[in-house]
């Protein structure tokens, strides 16, 4: 996230270690794993892809870094993450990206392996080909601009189709709903909208392989941060059957903003997470799963 309320967090990051009570439905914590890193550009995680069974990691920073990462495993805990290769997001003139154009967020993997990354500072989502080549942004419609400057593009997913759907963070529509933005390779549209519930703001979104809409949502509170984890099956272009699968109280994770939903080796469904932790020491990049009902 675009770190302008980092400041208004430090005082409440300060009592992040009392927990408060955690609703859980019908899912199951794995684990929680702490990742460390000296590096200068390491932090600041806004989206997360789990591949080759768990195996394999993506993640891109919201300063325009894209990392690729081993996971080593250990039954269903995490015993490390080894940082295979990490490169700089460069715009479409092959230039790095820096300041709000270069507040990148979202993350959608395709069917060939190339990347698409939404972005909030100047809100807009790039196609990306290959690791250190220059990406290419989509057309954008009259409408992405007048959303909000700091609360757009966190979220970003891709169909079974390759169609790509995204979801702003704090602008609405004028009933106060989540409007959903998809694009199918030649045009943008608004196939549905999603009903906003609560002070929760989405930040990632995600097409598990039970074909349905993930939605993973923050809070921030007075002493840290909530996270929500919503899905939907989507027929006919229409939410259905929406469910809660995930509601904690502030203090048991950090700053959760990337989301990937996969199947493990006993084919059960996982939701892997991560934190940004704004680059701030009183944060933490945490990797957290779950374990989810089909």
């Amino acid at each position: 996230m675009y770190r302008c309320f980092a400041s208004q967090l430090i005082s409440a990051l300060l009592l992040t270690g009392q927990v408060w009570a955690v609703e859980l439905k019908r899912d199951s914590l794995l684990d929680i794993y702490v990742w460390r890193n000296t590096s200068d550009w390491f932090g600041g995680f806004s989206a997360i892809h789990i591949a080759e069974g768990g195996e394999r990691l993506i993640a891109i920073s919201d300063r325009s870094r894209l990392i690729t990462a081993r996971i080593n495993r250990d039954g269903d805990k995490i015993i490390g993450i080894e940082i295979l290769g990490q490169w700089p997001i460069l715009s479409s003139n092959g230039r790095a990206l820096k300041g709000r154009a270069g507040d990148s967020e979202g993350i959608a993997v395709a069917s060939d392996e190339s990347i698409y990354i939404s972005f909030e500072g100047v809100h807009r989502i790039a196609h990306y080909t290959a690791h250190n080549t220059n990406t290419r942004v989509l057309p954008r419609p009259r409408e992405f601009l007048n959303l909000d400057r700091n609360g757009s593009f966190e979220a970003l997913a891709i169909d079974n189709r390759g169609r790509l759907y995204t979801l702003t963070e704090k602008s609405r529509t004028l009933r106060g709903d989540i409007p959903i933005y998809r694009w199918d390779g030649s045009r943008w549209s608004t196939p549905f909208v999603l009903p906003a519930r609560g002070k929760f703001l989405p930040v990632a979104a995600e097409f598990g392989p039970d074909g349905r809409f993930y939605v993973l949502e923050r809070a921030v509170a007075f002493i840290g941060f909530r996270t929500r984890l919503r899905r939907w099956e989507i027929v006919n272009d229409a939410p259905q059957s929406e469910e809660v699968l995930l509601e904690t109280g502030s203090g048991l994770h950090d700053n959760l903003e990337g989301l990937s939903i996969w199947r493990d080796g006993q084919m059960r469904l996982r939701a892997t997470m991560i934190s940004d932790d704004n680059f701030l020491a009183l944060q933490r990049t945490e990797v957290v799963e779950y374990l989810l009902p089909d």
